[in-house]
């Protein structure tokens, strides 16, 4: 499976009452990696022919992050699609090791023009499953 990570840091407008991430922050760090990442590995022709979409969050929040500390995220695809969706996987670790939030996120393949759910062929999953 082709891992991809990036840094994060925590900026004051991702910050919420309590001092730290705001929960609603970390779901778009989710997406905002996910995309990344599929920018990073997918074709050309294949970023502009279809997009995906996120059909199901399950967040495990293991501890806080505050303004200024970084996470890395790390992402990965350890199972081929079933028809139009795979479960993508996120861990956000601390600079010291501890693993701040854990995710599996299940996403959509639609067709661009169209806006239909499609099947996701071999070819197009084959860049997030190769090691």
């Amino acid at each position: 499976m082709a891992r991809f990570t990036t840094r994060i840091t925590a900026g004051s407008g991702d910050i919420d009452e309590l001092g730290h991430v705001n929960n609603a922050v970390w779901v778009k760090w989710i997406q905002d990696v996910a995309i990344a990442h599929w920018d990073a590995v997918a074709p050309p022709e294949h970023r502009r022919a279809y997009v995906w979409v996120v059909t199901r969050h399950e967040i495990d929040y293991r501890g806080n992050v505050r303004d200024g500390e970084a996470v890395t995220a790390e992402t990965w695809v350890s199972e081929p699609p079933r028809g139009a969706r795979f479960d993508r996987h996120m861990r956000f670790t601390a600079e010291d090791g501890k693993v701040k939030v854990e995710a599996k996120t299940t996403w959509a393949l639609l067709d661009r023009a169209t806006g239909r759910l499609m099947r996701v062929r071999d070819d197009i999953a084959a860049p997030f499953l190769k090691d």
